[in-house]
């Protein structure tokens, strides 16, 4: 994997851009290293000139996924879906996947969907125990303990244990949903994911309401998937009307 910082020395957000580049790696689980190129020096490759500062390639692509507009020596300013605030360094979960976008081509093109399937396995727990039935009625329980026997398995009356069960998983699901969510898309999945918990609870335990029950676990997976789409950005080019100013006298060309 190749790392580049492209910049024009007299780019105000150049020591932004290191940290938010060492953030990423550390994120992305990966030892930081990279190589940085200023416009103007005569020893840097003529492919990097065009692009304004900083910006950041991974493997020679753009992170920020756009690099139809190019022009030199300017200040880039990046916007994304997410995030109404314009940035002058490219946003951190940009650079953070295209890093591992990177790592996962090394180690072959099913990693990322691994990852994603990872991150969803939480639901099955919480799937499975909200299916399974409630034992209330003890005048079935000699049915249920026939159809063991004849598995070979002994009878056991689980009700006691099934609330606190889908809580205990429910609770798993929802901290996936909550950790790191403004890096992927936002916190709004998780909040429908608390939704989502809260009909299958009540519709389970309190009402008996299969309808709400299976609404819940619907909302519950739409919430799970919908927390690891992965996110669409938009990148602006350049912003000629930035000012630039003076940055500290030292900086290497290359690291």
């Amino acid at each position: 994997m190749k790392v580049e910082l492209i910049y024009e020395k007299s780019c105000p957000n150049i020591a932004l851009a290191r940290d938010q580049l060492l953030h990423a790696f550390v994120d992305a689980g990966v030892a930081a290293k990279w190589q940085e190129w200023e416009v103007s020096d005569p020893d840097a490759p003529s492919y990097i000139h065009g692009y304004g500062s900083p910006t950041i390639l991974v493997n020679g692509h753009d992170v920020a996924g756009d690099e139809s507009d190019k022009d030199d020596n300017c200040c880039r300013v990046y916007s994304s879906n997410g995030d109404s605030n314009d940035k002058g360094v490219p946003f951190l979960n940009d650079i953070v996947d295209s890093i591992r976008s990177a790592t996962a081509s090394e180690a072959g093109p099913k990693t990322r969907a691994a990852s994603r399937w990872q991150m969803n396995s939480t639901l099955l727990p919480v799937v499975g125990t909200a299916l399974l039935p409630k034992l209330a009625c003890p005048a079935c329980w000699p049915a249920y303990a026939g159809l063991l026997s004849s598995l070979g398995i002994g009878f056991i009356d689980y009700t006691p244990l099934l609330l606190p069960l889908t809580s205990l998983f429910l609770l798993i699901t929802l901290i996936a949903l909550f950790y790191r969510a403004k890096y992927r898309r936002g916190y709004q999945p998780f909040y429908l994911g608390v939704a989502a918990s809260a009909a299958i609870v009540i519709g389970k335990f309190q009402y008996d309401n299969d309808t709400a029950m299976y609404v819940g676990l619907g909302l519950l997976i739409l919430s799970s998937v919908w927390n690891t789409w992965p996110k669409s950005h938009i990148a602006r080019g350049v912003c000629p009307a930035c000012e630039p100013q003076a940055v500290t006298e030292g900086v290497n060309t290359k690291t």
